[in-house]
């Protein structure tokens, strides 16, 4: 992968005297803004001499077993990258939720003619990865698919920056992250790299499956058997990894993920949506409130009730079963699972269409 090296841009020629005073204002509001966010001053500073950055050095390294000095060294290398924060950050003004416009990002002949050929090169990878963890090889292309269209979008912000970028200068999840830069130190010395070495998203996802650095080391598998695991250059790694991430958090083989639903004009559906999207309600419980399948026969099994809605265009409503709150596992909206699920259709489609055309020759 191609890293893109965050340079800072030259300086533009001062501006006369009479001039550089009225952007005073903006200027202090600007250093208040990033004083609240806990970031540095300038854009691109090292982590070298952070109190913080050293705290937590010796923190880790006394948890694991790491030297300290080496952390606070690879900490001076990173830099607070600004386009990270910008990109994390969510909108002051929350934007209207349209499931017509999410679906048309996933849903398109780039994804599905490119899963296709993922498909096809693949074929034996994913018939072993769906034979040992019993997830379909349809849902695995799928989910590479809306990540990183079949590796082609994996991410060039050097991982070690973005994570403590975030893990130092983002307060909302400084947490989660600081946990994450963690992982990314344990990743490093498992695999004999450079912790800087790693590239992908702006939140420190990593390669084909976008893996963050601590769900690597849980569910990442060396399916080629090569003595390592690549998430940057070969798919087999990441598409057994995917498979045993879904496993993992309770894939059920053979069972279904989601109907279209069908309402009666007396369904209560706030009350049922707001059951969450873990599936807790009964089938007998749906059908007694006017819910069953678009063709009227009862849920199949425990479901939640799945609103997508697209603003000036009904809203669709469909049941969720246990693998479609598995795939919110991956990514935690519903809008993300349906995409996953629906991509994963049309190509199950597909490659069925190939199969019988193939037999007909």
């Amino acid at each position: 992968m191609n890293s893109t090296s965050h340079q800072t841009s030259r300086a533009a020629a001062a501006p006369p005297a009479a001039t550089r005073i009225r952007p005073l204002g903006k200027l202090v509001t600007a250093l208040a803004l990033a004083i609240a966010l806990g970031t540095p001053a300038a854009a691109h500073a090292s982590y070298a001499g952070r109190e913080d950055a050293r705290t937590f050095a010796a923190e880790i390294a006394s948890r694991h077993a790491l030297d300290a000095t080496e952390i606070e060294r690879a900490l001076a290398g990173a830099r607070h990258d600004p386009e990270v924060i910008r990109l994390i950050t969510p909108p002051t003004r929350k934007g209207v939720r349209s499931w017509h416009s999410y679906r048309a990002r996933f849903l398109d002949r780039t994804r599905i003619d490119g899963g296709m050929r993922f498909w096809r090169e693949h074929a034996d990878t994913l018939a072993r990865a769906e034979r040992e963890t019993g997830v379909p090889a349809e849902v695995i292309v799928a989910i590479i698919g809306v990540e990183t269209i079949y590796g082609r979008n994996t991410g060039n912000f050097e991982t070690l920056s973005t994570l403590a970028t975030l893990a130092f200068d983002y307060p909302p999840r400084a947490e989660l992250f600081r946990r994450e830069l963690e992982a990314l130190f344990l990743l490093a010395r498992e695999q004999g790299r450079d912790p800087a070495s790693y590239y992908g998203s702006f939140a420190g996802a990593l390669g084909y499956p976008q893996f963050l650095p601590s769900s690597m080391r849980a569910y990442a598998l060396d399916f080629d058997h090569s003595g390592a695991i690549d998430f940057e250059s070969d798919p087999i790694d990441a598409i057994g990894s995917v498979a045993n991430y879904l496993r993992a958090h309770g894939w059920q083989a053979g069972a279904p993920v989601a109907e279209r639903a069908r309402l009666s004009p007396a369904t209560d559906t706030a009350s049922l949506v707001a059951a969450g999207i873990e599936p807790t309600l009964a089938p007998a419980v749906l059908a007694d409130n006017g819910v069953t399948t678009a063709d009227g026969r009862t849920a199949a099994a425990v479901a939640t009730l799945v609103d997508l809605e697209t603003p000036g265009s009904g809203t669709e409503y469909w049941l969720g079963y246990r693998n479609f709150y598995v795939i919110t596992r991956y990514n935690r909206s519903s809008f993300y699972a349906m995409s996953v699920f629906e991509l994963a259709e049309a190509l199950r489609l597909g490659r069925l269409v190939e199969e019988i055309r193939a037999e007909r020759r």
